[in-house]
């Protein structure tokens, strides 16, 4: 089959389908793309010819189309995968960041970028960046810190084996994460005699690593020896499709269940076994349970700092059993290591502790625990009179307005922790909590994504800062443009209000975060009601809580923005460690005090060893 490199690309991309709830769905979905000189006249002109087969959505930013891509891979659980193409030059680099968030967040996207001639003939060319002891290099090279695949095409011959390769470490769920492929604008438009077997249609299924009998068997001896086992609950019981399984291994034995960031919304919150979020953004009760365990399961988490306190939740005595399908993830701090799917790992551990559970009491102050944290949240949501709101008296608000199938999503400054502490999860996998890389701008970005991955679920809910807002906001009219139906909530407290707070916090002067005290202000102020009309929104301003509640319940399809000022230092508090650099030295009083605290805490800190 006589056909160029670039539409070669595309019929594999469209030939690969998969299975999801029991239905034959493409691999590949769709595009992201903006186009340029370096991708618009070969692939751009292959995904037009197949615009029927692999639809393209415009972005306007090539950054935010990354995000939206990787935004859509959490929301369908990592089982489709969306592609991100830009033109060499600054559409590529502009992809960087967005490949490292996925990469941080162990996230399939296809990153598709156009490249200088490989001829080299025209040198240098438009946007081309010179390396004068390195001419292959270009700014595509920039890739490879933030992928788990990077290639360059160059030979036509090349895709027969390198887009296989790309395919499969994205489904890989040890070695998931985004693939980069750099499509120089001269081997593009190449014509090569492909093997028309490239191109067979082919339906994946999702992979499902066993672990290996001697493991599970030793871990199940632990366990059963257990006085105070938990279970740390992370995003790779989503991926893995285990949440059911979650439920009912803990329900079996009588073991509370604590959620990191990614695992949100594993359980549901009225769930006899959950204990809420663990860690810096987690609540005091779930922290308890953490304190008191002698045995963790941890099951699908990578245990990132703000899951383990820097490493201080956890008893110094405390055996991990890590239940994962990355090795990388699974031995960390001592683990006892059971490397495989978690499904089928939590199954076969449940039929090697048949009869066995925790101590009743054990059980039972979990449970306590839970009802405690149910008040807790009760009491922060509910409203106090005082304007401005609190953050979490809006997170109550929308959590009031969504139904089951809505989704929710958020991702920098004070949100990340008012909602992972104060949203009542009503369904599974219907929360996204970007914080492994906490990227701001991910908010608006991975609302258009996640809003496309759910068209015809529910409705997609974004709570984002004033700060994020105005690093990503041309994604609202992305999603005006592409006809999703969105709610966002700008909470607006004049400045990065939460680094403020870790700022003074640690014994600095306010400097720099809140809009007041930045060089130069003049004062003004962004008017972010007319700026989201100005997109296409339905923009509105609330300044109660009751008009935020009117604002909610309009349901109508679109993007519906809706603007409120929120107080500036309310804040819910995570109750746990947080290992940040704090100068050793300094003429500031305040800093030589905070650098007191933290090494009283890093006392506590568990070693890695």
């Amino acid at each position: 089959m006589r056909i160029t490199t670039a539409e070669a690309i595309v019929r594999y991309l469209i030939a690969q389908r998969t299975v999801v709830d029991g239905r034959d769905v493409p691999l590949f979905p769709g595009v992201f793309a903006i186009f340029g000189h370096g991708n618009v006249t070969s692939l751009g002109h292959s995904l037009e010819m197949h615009r029927d087969e692999i639809p393209v959505w415009r972005g306007q930013n090539e950054q935010g189309m990354g995000l939206a891509a990787a935004a859509f891979s959490k929301a369908k659980r990592r089982q489709q995968i969306m592609v991100a193409t830009s033109s060499v030059g600054p559409g590529a680099t502009n992809m960087v960041t967005a490949a490292g968030m996925a990469m941080a967040n162990r996230l399939p996207v296809l990153f598709i970028a156009g490249d200088t001639f490989h001829s080299r003939l025209p040198d240098p060319v438009l946007q081309q960046v010179e390396h004068f002891g390195a001419p292959a290099t270009t700014v595509n090279d920039a890739f490879r810190p933030v992928v788990r695949f990077w290639d360059r095409i160059t030979d036509p011959a090349q895709v027969i084996t390198s887009l296989p390769q790309a395919v499969a470490m994205m489904r890989d769920p040890a070695e998931c994460g985004p693939a980069f492929i750099g499509l120089p604008q001269d081997v593009a438009a190449v014509a090569y005699d492909f093997p028309e077997e490239l191109f067979e249609r082919r339906v994946h299924e999702i992979i499902r690593p066993r672990a290996d009998i001697g493991q599970l068997d030793r871990a199940a001896a632990l366990l059963s020896t257990a006085r105070r086992p938990l279970i740390i609950a992370g995003g790779g019981v989503h991926y893995s499709l285990a949440e059911r399984e979650l439920g009912d291994f803990a329900m079996r034995h009588g073991i509370p269940v604590v959620e990191t960031v990614a695992g949100k919304s594993c359980l549901l919150w009225d769930h006899p076994r959950y204990g809420g979020p663990v860690g810096v953004t987690g609540a005091a009760p779930a922290n308890e349970l953490a304190s008191g365990a002698d045995v963790v399961l941890a099951v699908g988490t990578r245990l990132q700092d703000f899951t383990t306190g820097s490493w201080t939740v956890f008893h110094p005595e405390a055996q991990f059993i890590g239940l994962n399908a990355a090795r990388f993830d699974a031995v960390k701090h001592r683990g006892l290591p059971v490397v495989g799917d978690a499904r089928e790992g939590l199954v076969e551990l449940a039929d090697r502790l048949d009869g066995w559970a925790a101590p009743a009491e054990w059980t039972a102050k979990g449970e306590v625990l839970r009802a405690d944290l149910n008040a807790f949240i009760t009491d922060r949501t509910a409203p106090d009179g005082d304007l401005p709101m609190s953050y979490a008296q809006a997170v109550g608000a929308v959590n009031a307005a969504a139904d089951p199938d809505d989704y929710v999503l958020t991702a920098s400054g004070g949100l990340p922790g008012e909602l992972n502490i104060n949203w009542h999860s009503l369904g599974i996998a219907t929360f996204d909590c970007e914080y492994g890389f906490s990227t701001m701008g991910y908010e608006l970005s991975g609302g258009w994504g996640a809003a496309i991955a759910n068209a015809g679920r529910g409705r997609t809910y974004v709570l984002v800062g004033d700060g994020a807002y105005m690093m990503m906001n041309s994604d609202i009219f992305s999603a005006a443009l592409s006809g999703v139906d969105m709610t966002v909530l700008v909470c607006d407290n004049e400045g990065f209000a939460v680094i403020e707070r870790l700022q003074v916090g640690q014994g600095g002067a306010s400097y720099n975060n809140m809009l007041r005290d930045s060089h130069g202000h003049t004062g003004a102020r962004v008017d972010f009601r007319a700026h989201a009309a100005a997109m296409g929104a339905n923009a509105v301003t609330v300044e109660s809580l009751e008009e935020l509640r009117v604002a909610l319940e309009d349901r109508s399809s679109g993007v519906h923005v809706i603007v409120m000022k929120v107080r500036e230092s309310d804040w819910t508090e995570g109750g746990a460690f947080w290992q940040v650099g704090v100068p050793e030295v300094s003429e500031r009083p305040q800093v030589r005090e905070a650098r007191e605290r933290m090494d009283i805490g890093l006392k506590a800190q568990r070693r890695g060893v």
